[in-house]
């Protein structure tokens, strides 16, 4: 069996090697997220760092962060807010609500039976004060 043949330093070594696998896959799809994020870029810029990615991948990695870092947090920050601004959008539409959309739900609420008449009406002068 092969899992008997393997000691614990084989297996250390195993899972270091698994997590800078995944750390490297992590770092490419960074990469390739930002470089097709960023917009001032051209095509062939763009269509350059992918190829130096697939054939020199370790050296044109380090160059890119090195010489496009600050950028890639930028656009990051800027991404970041846009999702936060867009969200909150969503949020305040979903929230508002009118006081004739309130009465609405507060009658419904009285036709099935949540509601007595006292407590509609104790809402209904609530909310229209």
């Amino acid at each position: 069996m092969l899992l008997a043949n393997i000691n614990l330093g084989e297996l250390l070594l195993l899972t270091l090697e698994i997590f800078f696998f995944v750390i490297w896959i992590w770092i490419l799809i960074t990469i390739l997220s930002d470089l097709f994020r960023d917009h001032a870029l051209s095509g062939w810029a763009k269509a350059a760092w992918v190829l130096f990615l697939v054939f020199i991948p370790f050296l044109t990695a380090l160059i890119y962060l090195i010489a496009r870092g600050s950028g890639m947090r930028d656009r990051t920050i800027k991404a970041q807010a846009e999702a936060k601004q867009h969200f909150d959008q969503y949020v305040q539409k979903q929230a508002h609500s009118t006081p004739a959309d309130e009465l609405h739900k507060l009658n419904d609420l009285k036709e099935k039976g949540a509601l007595t008449a006292e407590e509609f009406d104790k809402a209904k002068a609530k909310l229209l004060a």
